[in-house]
């Protein structure tokens, strides 16, 4: 191994003390400027067990599925040095976020689980630290005492054996006669044991003795080597009587190994590494998010849309091919995270500054390679959130008019593979979700043109599984195509058709009722209008997007969209050519209550709703002129169509 950076010690102290832990190890790596000002990341260690040819196939092919973006060569010049992975990046690239993107994406970021598993009296146990010490230091006692009970048996034996050679030595000529005058060597052996009175152990070693041990040099030795036999069974006796000693004796085999093997640490250890996130180097900034029908998606810079009075063509906002258009747009911050609701009732999430940057022209990239749905779900709805808390719920309404609301924080930790926002009955499917607080009014708008609004709290809290209750009753053949959550007092309720006529009502005239209720009026549909197709919240101040099927967007202030009664037709929002409809439309704020609103975002986002107590500004009286007078003229016009 080449050693590597522990990142962060909590999983050390987590393995420590519980005896399960799971640990960072990422590669070493640094940024260096090359030529033409270009950034290149130089990878010099790597974590144990990675293959250094590995690593670079899969760079390669992370590069080549445009997984991983920016980088424009890889290479290896590792050489007898030492280890150089060198990663050429293109020009203009943020050198951090393609390194914290090996990260995420390769093996330069491996995790290690720690179990501190031993066998214990012959059974297998997870142990902490202080357990593990505990029985390492049980274990090596047991193996002190039970070497120093071998070595003092042999010790034994072997001054048993040396006190037979000296008393030989003593008397080595009586000896010497005794062997010679014995018949075989089993009489001598009987001979010395009775004469010297030696063991039969003693009176075979003498037997076996070399005529050199007879030698006074020789006979020197085997007295020194008595002596220090006798020195060490007084030892080993006293280190079987003391635990003192047996510990001595474990610690300096301890520092005896640490001598021998120590070496220097090979894989750092950053023990307060606060964990890297791409979002302390990307800008936070409220960008467009726009997907089409055939789920091509991509984020771009809000302003990229300049503003237009109503009723103009619009300006072309996403290539698209002739069997596809931009379906949905919304705008959030680059640093929220957006949970995304299929059709099928599920939920995925992702943060905004993973989405693909693009043009305004740009076709966006395919959503199926961001998220892990399924090829038959499509999303339906979106939602933003800065942070999962359990003082906000996730209100969501089906296509056949069914409502259930879950608390934000059952969406905290969903898997890759999605999870369940709510049961969906046969037939049916999820049409819209929105962020409430709890405290907030309720309008369903459908395709005929019907709302009903009623209060949040008549819709219990309930699990993600469950599958809701009656929102709204529907006619035969009439569908749910919005939910509108009502955050501000004096706002107006914005409705589109497929045709390009809209208006505002005030909110005020939606009564409010209970749930599973017919509804009202909220805009009379026609052959000319078209169906209803969109149901938003808006203020005075607020801008209006308008996207076709063919792709065109306008943008306009919401007060140039006429204010009129619940039980009218509107007035053309935008002039739409043959074959073109409405297919959505969004609202985002003015550029000049954007600032403000950014300002304000950090001392506002605990806040529920506007609590200063005053209204959003009332819409001013309709101006007179012809620009303005026209469509209210063509709306008189219009012969009125009976509900079905």
């Amino acid at each position: 191994p080449t050693g590597g950076i522990i990142y962060g010690y909590e999983g050390v102290k987590e393995a420590y003390t519980t005896g399960r832990g799971r640990i960072l190890v990422r590669a070493r790596a640094s940024i260096e400027t090359g030529k033409g000002d270009r950034q290149r990341i130089i990878v010099a260690e790597l974590p144990y067990m990675v293959n250094k040819a590995a690593l670079i196939e899969k760079i390669a092919d992370l590069v080549n599925e445009k997984k991983l973006e920016d980088i424009a060569d890889v290479r290896d010049e590792s050489d007898r040095d030492g280890m150089r992975i060198v990663i050429e990046l293109r020009r203009d690239a943020n050198a951090e976020v393609v390194l914290n993107n090996l990260y995420r994406h390769t093996q330069m970021q491996t995790t290690f689980g720690i179990i501190m598993l031993a066998l214990v009296e012959g059974r297998p146990r997870v142990l902490t630290l202080r357990e593990m010490i505990q029985k390492f230091v049980e274990h090596r006692n047991d193996v002190v005492i039970r070497r120093a009970k071998y070595e003092l048996d042999e010790a034994e034996k072997r001054a048993h054996i040396l006190e037979g050679y000296i008393i030989a030595l003593d008397n080595i000529d009586a000896v010497i006669k005794l062997i010679k005058q014995s018949k075989d060597v089993e009489s001598a052996k009987l001979g010395l044991m009775k004469k010297f009175k030696l063991s039969e152990i003693q009176a075979k070693a003498i037997l076996d003795m070399r005529l050199q041990k007879l030698t006074g040099l020789e006979r020197k030795k085997v007295e020194d080597e008595y002596r220090e036999t006798i020195k060490l069974i007084e030892r080993l006796r006293a280190i079987l009587k003391s635990k003192q000693l047996q510990m001595k004796i474990i610690e300096e085999e301890l520092l005896d190994l640490k001598k021998k093997y120590g070496d220097e640490r090979r894989t750092e250890i950053i023990y307060k590494a606060e964990e890297f996130s791409i979002e302390d180097i990307i800008a936070e900034e409220d960008v467009v998010i726009t997907i089409s029908h055939l789920g091509l998606i991509k984020r771009f810079p809000v302003s990229g849309y300049r503003r237009q009075s109503r009723g103009g063509r619009g300006v072309t906002g996403a290539a698209t091919k002739e069997d596809d258009f931009v379906e949905h747009m919304f705008v959030a911050s680059t640093h929220n995270y957006i949970l995304f609701f299929t059709n099928m009732g599920r939920c995925y999430w992702l943060k905004v500054f993973e989405i693909p940057e693009g043009g305004r022209t740009a076709k966006g990239k395919p959503i199926n390679s961001l998220l892990a749905k399924g090829a038959e779900e499509t999303v339906n709805a979106f939602i933003t959130v800065k942070e999962f808390d359990d003082q906000h719920y996730i209100f969501m309404v089906t296509e056949s008019g069914l409502v259930k609301k879950v608390l934000l924080s059952e969406f905290s930790n969903p898997r890759k593979s999605g999870i369940t926002a709510t049961t969906l009955r046969k037939g049916d499917t999820l049409k819209d979700a929105k962020l409430t607080d709890g405290k907030q009014d309720i309008i369903i708008g459908t395709r005929e043109g019907i709302a009903i609004r009623f209060h949040e709290n008549e819709v219990r809290p309930m699990g993600r599984s469950a599958a809701g209750v009656r929102g709204i009753s529907l006619g035969k053949k009439d569908k749910v195509v919005g939910v509108v959550n009502l955050r501000r007092k004096g706002t107006t309720i914005l409705v589109a058709t497929e045709s390009g006529y809209g208006k505002r009502s005030e909110e005020g005239e939606y009564r409010v009722s209970h749930r599973s209720g017919k509804g009202i009026i909220t805009v009379k549909t026609s052959d000319k209008t078209g169906e209803m197709v969109a149901i938003k919240e808006a203020v005075d101040t607020d801008d209006v997007v308008v996207v076709t099927t063919n792709g065109m967007v306008i943008r306009q202030h919401a007060s140039d969209i006429r204010v009129a009664g619940r039980n009218t037709q509107g007035v053309r929002l935008i002039r739409l050519q043959e074959g073109d409809a409405v297919a959505d439309v969004a609202i985002v704020m003015a550029e000049e209550e954007e600032e403000k609103q950014l300002a304000e975002k950090e001392t506002e986002k605990k806040s529920n709703g506007m609590k200063n107590g005053k209204s959003a500004p009332q819409p001013e009286p309709q101006k007179k002129g012809k620009e303005k007078t026209a469509p209210a003229k063509e709306e008189a016009k219009t012969p009125k169509k009976k509900r079905k």
